[in-house]
């Protein structure tokens, strides 16, 4: 049973999809980003940008969804287990929706504990858009900020991940992991 949970979070365009792979392919248990899923699911229902025409149902889809995966990653095998994005990422964007927190998603982040929490910080040398990471350079410089003071609030030590290769930057998480 996975005892330590991992969150690596940051903005769009940060590399942590691309750090939880190579922690994957290095052997590690990782868990996924899920909103690229919510957003596909949504376009095959006919609904092009879920997240800006109705942020409130897309926040309680991901607030399903990564209560969902906290809880799976409770059961998976193993001392330690990655998490691309955790329950807080929600409020923060939320917040940086300029939208206000329901309670049952503050209850979730305080029922949900983590064990160490990573962060990207914005980097203009590999952020990129596509269908859906929409978000410029100027929005993942905010977000940052947003999900560096959702988690501090909640009590979480964000632990900022330098530049590098992606192998580095796995390095230095793994080097930095405190328990």
């Amino acid at each position: 049973m996975a005892e330590h949970k991992i969150v690596i979070t940051g903005g769009p365009g940060t590399g942590k999809t691309a750090v939880i792979n190579q922690l994957s392919q290095e052997g590690y248990q990782c868990s996924p980003e899920i909103s690229r899923q919510i957003i596909l699911e949504a376009r095959e229902s006919g609904i092009e940008h879920l997240f800006l025409s109705d942020p409130l149902l897309f926040s309680q889809k991901l607030l399903e969804g990564r209560t969902k995966q906290y809880q799976e990653a409770t059961l998976v095998p193993g001392k330690t287990i990655f998490i691309d994005r955790g329950i807080p990422d929600i409020i923060a964007y939320m917040h940086f929706m300029q939208q206000e927190s329901p309670n049952d998603f503050i209850e979730a982040c305080t029922a949900n504990r983590y064990t160490s929490v990573f962060i990207l910080p914005p980097w203009s040398k590999i952020h990129t858009t596509d269908n859906e990471r929409y978000e410029s350079f100027e929005q993942t410089t905010q977000i940052h900020q947003h999900l560096k003071t959702t988690y501090e609030n909640f009590g979480y030590t964000c632990i900022p991940v330098p530049f590098g290769t992606i192998s580095e930057r796995c390095d230095f998480i793994l080097n930095n992991l405190t328990f």
